[in-house]
């Protein structure tokens, strides 16, 4: 397979919200389509914590991308229509600055060295990117789970960068039970004796702790409906079984290893819990005088879509209406669509028909002038 990343450096130093900067940093992103003469067709996509700039398959790499059946000619993300762009986020050890890049002070990898990290730092290097690609506004914004904090952080620091935004799944500021969650996440990573204080390789990994963290994850990604739906209380035949005390016996379990075997050794540690933790700080109160409507009152776009899913635990619903009511009180002409697809959270990855349905009807209803693809 091939590579079709491009690398941006960043200013150099690149200052970062909650103090520090970073020199001579790059953020890795993809492009599919063609920007058109008036440079008003360019769609960018911000992603969750884990995936990589590759959305979606193209000729230098043909591989399936993470959301590859929503963009592409044709589909909901139409790039024989829009110049589509996805970044992988600073701190994402896919191709961008993060805690395993070659600090260049010491010569040695940042590790726990790297710069306190924000959204708002994620957000002000994907712009980076936009502006580099002489694009002053954005078409539409498209923002999913972690990435559709980023991209309200986005649209606050670049003020008129954005014309129409699409709200994926997310929140306008970390609740109590995600952030239990992504906390016990970090405390497996941490508390495995590999992790050593963030000094590991690839001899001495926390792969007991990373696969628990991915563990938990995979469980608040999906709704109890669907584990009830997909494994009842069904157990795995005897020759599967861990000969063990206390080992997998259920095939729910099987189905959380299969995850995180798949999840281990592809994702830096370090990366995660920078992430993770950016995750926890977002909130968009900061910017409203400790009001969430407030702050989501100082976003400017003309139009918005937001999208949440009535099983998603992680994001719950209500999160995703008081995004849809800011929008609207800032004077946004607001599509709010609630589904009840019963994946959860993880539903914008699995549930395409209705996703690509609500997505690809609102980017259809924006005037932009036909471009080929590329």
């Amino acid at each position: 397979m091939g590579d079709a990343r491009r690398y941006l450096p960043l200013p150099s130093p690149f200052p970062m919200k909650r103090g520090g900067k970073l020199h001579g940093a790059r953020v890795a992103y993809e492009t599919w389509g063609t920007l058109n003469a008036a440079r008003d067709n360019a769609v960018l996509v911000l992603t969750g914590l884990s995936p990589s700039a590759h959305m979606t398959s193209c000729e230098e790499d043909p591989s399936p991308g993470w959301w590859q059946e929503m963009a592409g000619p044709g589909k909901a993300i139409d790039t024989t229509r829009w110049y589509v762009i996805c970044v992988n986020s600073l701190g994402s050890d896919k191709g961008s600055t993060c805690p395993a890049s070659i600090d260049p002070a010491s010569g040695e990898p940042y590790r726990l060295g790297f710069p306190e990290l924000a959204l708002e730092d994620v957000a002000n290097a994907a712009h980076a990117v936009v502006a580099h690609l002489g694009i002053a506004r954005l078409a539409c914004l498209i923002g999913c789970s972690m990435g559709g904090m980023s991209a309200l952080a986005y649209m606050l620091l670049h003020p008129d960068s954005v014309r129409a935004h699409i709200s994926v799944d997310t929140a306008p500021q970390a609740q109590p039970f995600a952030i239990a969650i992504r906390s016990l996440q970090r405390e497996a990573i941490r508390l495995d004796p590999h992790w050593n204080e963030g000094r590991y390789d690839d001899a001495s990994y926390p792969e007991i702790g990373m696969s628990i963290a991915r563990k938990l994850g995979v469980i608040t990604y999906r709704s109890a409906m669907e584990w009830n739906g997909r494994f009842a209380r069904i157990r795995l035949d005897p020759e599967q079984r861990e000969d063990e005390p206390f080992g997998r016996e259920f095939q729910v379990e099987s189905y959380l290893e299969g995850h995180a075997r798949r999840f281990v050794r592809h994702f830096d540690p370090n990366s995660y819990l920078y992430l993770s933790r950016a995750s926890d700080w977002f909130d968009i109160a900061e910017y409203g005088h400790g009001s969430v409507l407030e702050g989501l009152k100082r976003i400017r776009v003309e139009r918005a879509m937001v999208i949440g899913v009535s099983t998603d635990i992680l994001f719950p619903l209500q999160q995703q209406e008081q995004i849809a009511e800011g929008l609207q009180a800032a004077g946004a002409q607001v599509e709010f669509v609630a589904l009840d697809s019963p994946q959860g959270h993880d539903a914008f990855l699995v549930d395409i028909d209705n996703y690509s349905r609500a997505i690809g009807g609102f980017l259809n209803r924006l005037t932009a002038p036909p471009s080929p693809t590329c």
